[in-house]
């Protein structure tokens, strides 16, 4: 099988990285073993990729895990990150009751992009991209979750749905409580990451963590306008970790 690079959207990926997914599949639907003995057996079958995002949010949420405060994740999509985040909290803080995971979605896609948004690289981009009407099924999942954890009858995740520029405004006007350790944008849009950047900020206390998961991404210009304008006001110093291409984040002082 040729290994040649061919171009899709976001990157090279290879004729081998293309099916590679495919494989996969087969061998695990022709895996006579059960559901569950396939899923505890998860590293065989889930791309190095899917593992490395999965060891970036765990770096992530050890630098935070001494900071006071919630965790907001700001695009749910289908719930890799605010399932993480829950898991890893109920795994190395199993007493932190006062640490909430909060996930912000339409789960109907974007509800509109902006001039912001516009690149040469970017005109794909459209309303109701990236829609994953997964809800129920996250709610349901949390209830699993809480079910089996230590004080799992106090909540810890809380799905916050419709569009961020008018729910994330009510949310901090409602809980006027709130302080964030983590500040997870992963809306991948101006507008939003620009109202969740202007309403959290205020409320991340030393040592609290803004993260972005699509800067300097020609396919997300909007993400970077966003941070840049708040970069203006507040300097941040943006790192990554060694091992991840995507995620950029600062911690603050």
């Amino acid at each position: 099988m040729s290994n040649e690079p061919i171009a899709v959207s976001g990157g090279l990926r290879t004729n081998a990285e293309q099916v590679e997914a495919s494989r996969n599949r087969a061998l695990f639907e022709s895996n006579p073993s059960s559901w569950e003995t396939k899923l505890e057996n998860f590293p065989k079958y889930v791309r190095r990729q899917n593992l490395t995002r999965f060891l970036a949010l765990y770096e992530i949420f050890k630098l935070i895990q001494p900071v006071k405060g919630s965790i907001i994740e700001c695009g749910v999509n289908h719930g890799f990150g605010t399932m993480s985040w829950a898991k890893f909290s109920a795994i190395l803080e199993p007493v932190n009751l006062m640490r909430r995971v909060y996930g912000f979605d339409t789960f109907e896609g974007f509800p509109g992009v902006s001039e912001k948004d516009r690149s040469a690289t970017s005109q794909h981009v459209k309303e109701g991209d990236l829609a994953a009407d997964v809800h129920d099924e996250l709610t349901q999942l949390v209830d699993i979750y809480d079910s089996t954890r230590f004080i799992g009858h106090v909540n810890k995740v809380k799905l916050v749905r419709g569009d961020a520029t008018k729910t994330i405004p009510t949310f901090v006007e409602e809980n006027p409580h709130l302080l964030v350790s983590l500040l997870y944008l992963d809306f991948d849009l101006y507008e939003p990451t620009k109202v969740a950047l202007e309403h959290f900020l205020p409320r991340m206390p030393k040592g609290a963590v803004v993260a972005f998961d699509e800067l300097d991404n020609p396919l997300w210009p909007g993400e970077t306008l966003a941070m840049l304008e708040t970069h203006a006001k507040r300097p941040l110093r943006i790192e990554r970790l060694d091992f991840d291409p995507y995620i950029g984040f600062a911690i603050l002082d």
